[in-house]
C-alpha cells in the first residue's frame, strides 16, 4: 500500500499523466469534425474546346460544379440566361485516376434541361443559373441571380437529377428582393453565385457576390465589398441566420480598359462546422486574380435580423473569418474566369483532390478551364497529435 502511495504521489507520475490530461482537455473542447486544410498541390489543368457544341447546345457559361462520388460524375451549371440554349446543367467525368489531370481529361457526358414545375423549359432571361449543389436525394439545388434591373428575383430551387424538373423552391428574405426604388437588394449580376450543402446535408449556403444595395458599395480598385452569406434550414428549408463576408481589396495591374469586376463567386462547405473554402475572382484589366481562401464562421455575428449594414454601425460587427490559402497567380497557368470549386474523389495516394471551373461567357477571347488541386485535409485531432509529437511531420 505504501508502495502504491508512492508512486501516485511521485513527480513520475505527474509529469505521466499531464500531458494525456491537456490532450484530452484541448481534444474534447474542439469540435470533432471541424477540419483545416494543410497543403494544397496544383495537379493539372484540361480546356474544353472554343465553341464546343454538345448535344445541340454550345457548352460555357460554367459557373458553378458539384461532385457526385456515387458515381464520380460532376454536375456543372450554364450561366445561359436561354440565349443559346434553354437553362441547363452538364453531367462530366473528368479522369483523376494518375494522380493528376491531363489535357484531354474532362469529357461531357449529357446535358438536363431545367424544366419548371409545370414541366416547361425556363423562358429567356427568367433565370441566370450560377450555383449547383448535389443533395442525397438524386437532386440538385441551383441558384439564379435574377435580374435586378427588370425586376427579377434571385431563386433557390430544386430540380430532379433524372428529369431537370423542379420539385421544391426555397423562400428568400426580402431584404434581397429588388424592389422599384432600387434602395434595396441584389444588384444586378452581383447575387447568389455560390451554393454549398453541408456534408450532413443539415444545412445550406449562398452568398450575394457583391454588397446588397443597402449594405455597402460595390467592389473597387483597392476596395473590397461586404457580401452577405445566407445559412439555410434544409430539415425545414427556411433561412435561419447571414453572416458578414468582407472580400480582400485588389489593386489592377496595368489597366488599360479601365474595366474592373471583382466579388464572391463561390463557397464550398468542408464540414457541419462552420468551415468553408471560398473563391474571390477579380478582373483587373490585365487577366485575372484569383484567391482561395479557408473560412470559418466561428464567433461571426448573425446579422439576419439587420435589414441594412449601412443604417449600423457595421465596424462593431464580427465578420467571418479568412485565411489565405493560395493565390492563383502565382501558379505557372494563364487563368481564366473561375467562378466554380468542389471537392472531387480521393486520390490514388489517399488525399482529397479539388477541381475548380472557369466561365468562359461564351466568349471567344476566352477559356473553360479546369484545373485540380491535391489538398490535405487535417481533423483537430490530427493537427494536436501533429503539434505534440514532431516526428509526424518528418
Amino acid at each position: 500500500m505504501q508502495l502504491i502511495k508512492k508512486i501516485f504521489t511521485s513527480p513520475r507520475i505527474i509529469y505521466f499523466f499531464t500531458p494525456i490530461l491537456i490532450i484530452i482537455f484541448l481534444f474534447t473542447n474542439l469540435p470533432s469534425n471541424a477540419v483545416e486544410i494543410s497543403s494544397i498541390e496544383f495537379i493539372g489543368e484540361a480546356t474544353l474546346p472554343k465553341g464546343l457544341i454538345f448535344k445541340k447546345t454550345e457548352l460555357g457559361g460554367l459557373s458553378g460544379i458539384t461532385y457526385d462520388a456515387k458515381n464520380n460524375l460532376y454536375y456543372a451549371i450554364s450561366d445561359d440566361r436561354g440565349q443559346k440554349a434553354a437553362a441547363r446543367f452538364y453531367t462530366l467525368k473528368i479522369d483523376l485516376s494518375k494522380g493528376s489531370l491531363q489535357k484531354g481529361g474532362v469529357i461531357p457526358v449529357s446535358v438536363t434541361t431545367l424544366l419548371n414545375e409545370n414541366g416547361q423549359t425556363l423562358r429567356p432571361g427568367e433565370s441566370d443559373t450560377e450555383g449547383i449543389a448535389l443533395t442525397n436525394k438524386a437532386t440538385v439545388l441551383i441558384s439564379s441571380e435574377g435580374d435586378a434591373e427588370r425586376l427579377i428575383n434571385p431563386f433557390i430551387k430544386e430540380f430532379l437529377l433524372s428529369s431537370g424538373k423542379e420539385i421544391t423552391t426555397l423562400p428568400i428574405p426580402n431584404k434581397f428582393l429588388p424592389d422599384k426604388s432600387s434602395q434595396q437588394g441584389i444588384r444586378n449580376n452581383l447575387a447568389f453565385e455560390s451554393l454549398t450543402i453541408t456534408p450532413n446535408e443539415k444545412h445550406l449556403f449562398t452568398a450575394t457576390e457583391n454588397a446588397l444595395i443597402q449594405d455597402g458599395v460595390v467592389a473597387k480598385p483597392k476596395i473590397g465589398t461586404p457580401c452577405r452569406i445566407l445559412q439555410y434550414n434544409l430539415l425545414t428549408n427556411q433561412p435561419e441566420k447571414e453572416f458578414l463576408y468582407q472580400t480582400e481589396p485588389v489593386t489592377p495591374f496595368l489597366n488599360l480598359t479601365g474595366k474592373f469586376a471583382s466579388g464572391l463567386p463561390d463557397l464550398l462547405a468542408l464540414d457541419n462546422q462552420g468551415h468553408f473554402l471560398s473563391l474571390e475572382r477579380s478582373f483587373t484589366g490585365l487577366g485575372f486574380a484569383i484567391f482561395l481562401f479557408q473560412v470559418s464562421l466561428e464567433g461571426a455575428d448573425n446579422i439576419y435580423n439587420i435589414d441594412s449594414l449601412l443604417a449600423v454601425d457595421f465596424r462593431n460587427i464580427k465578420p467571418i473569418q479568412k485565411k489565405l490559402l493560395l493565390d492563383l497567380r502565382n501558379l505557372d497557368v494563364q487563368l481564366d474566369n473561375i467562378e466554380g470549386l468542389t471537392l472531387g474523389p480521393k486520390l490514388s495516394d489517399g488525399q482529397q483532390s479539388l477541381i475548380l471551373v472557369s466561365d468562359n461567357n461564351f466568349n471567344s477571347l476566352q477559356r473553360t478551364q479546369i484545373l485540380a488541386f491535391k489538398i490535405k485535409i487535417e481533423t483537430p485531432l490530427i493537427r494536436l497529435l501533429r503539434r505534440l509529437l514532431p516526428t509526424l511531420n518528418r
